[in-house]
């Protein structure tokens, strides 16, 4: 089975930047230019690309849809959007513009309604993004605690008729520490949904423990603008034949 590659660019003021765990005020600038380092990515083979819009999450609204669009029309990469998009109209604006799927995070809690009404719309296109601190989901950027179990968002989102997970251990996030394989395993044996791993990744070693779970993809951040990680490697173990 195929591990999905997804290289990551995180967006805050217009910047290519990475934080550690979610906070905000490390923001650390990683690159100069969002479509040159896509183009980079599709170079080394990528096929997908993350893209996260901090602000938006942070604002609970759109604030740097450009850029995406910008990256969507300047290579052939296959985009998948979060961070602020709370309703339909921010749906709909990305899913006609170019960008293949969107990442719904805080609406999975806040607004399971909207996420219903947007997976019977665009079905796959529509990815939920759990991330969690200890187990329980948090929200608005990550600035928001909940003690919803993310299992149990998990199996909710499924019934819905989610198909795409992106799972964060947010305590990992940024953190080059390898990924949460334990919380990986559980949602990736709890739901049926294809499962994409966020959140510590680091080297070549986790890549393969990653293949090894079965799940769909891993999102790689700063493990690739630290050089921890080659991602010409890492898109040749996830596709391997396993």
């Amino acid at each position: 089975m195929k591990l999905e590659i997804l290289p990551a660019i995180d967006i805050k003021d217009g910047n290519c930047v990475r934080l550690l765990k979610g906070d905000f005020a490390t923001a650390e600038k990683v690159a100069e230019d969002p479509v040159l380092t896509a183009q980079g990515f599709e170079q080394c083979g990528s096929e997908w690309l993350h893209m996260v819009d901090l602000d938006g999450a942070k604002d609970a609204v759109p604030r740097n849809r450009e850029v995406f669009l910008r990256v969507a029309r300047s290579t052939s990469l296959k985009i998948e959007v979060g961070g602020g998009i709370r309703n339909m109209d921010a749906v709909d604006y990305y899913l006609s513009n170019g960008i293949e799927r969107v990442i719904l995070g805080s609406a999975a809690i806040k607004n399971p309604q909207f996420v219903k009404e947007a997976v019977r719309k665009y079905g796959d296109r529509i990815v939920v993004g759990i991330d969690a601190k200890n187990g329980k989901v948090a929200a608005e950027g990550w600035l928001d605690d909940s003690e919803v179990d993310y299992l149990e968002l998990a199996k909710q989102m499924e019934q819905i008729g989610v198909r795409y997970i992106v799972f964060t251990d947010i305590s990992k996030d940024g953190t080059l520490s390898g990924p949460n394989l334990n919380q990986l395993d559980a949602i990736n044996k709890a739901v049926s949904c294809n499962i994409i791993a966020s959140g510590g990744i680091c080297d070549i070693e986790d890549i393969t423990a990653l293949k090894k779970l079965g799940v769909y993809g891993s999102i790689c951040g700063k493990s690739l603008y630290k050089g921890t990680l080659d991602l010409t490697d890492a898109l040749a173990v996830g596709a391997e034949e396993s």
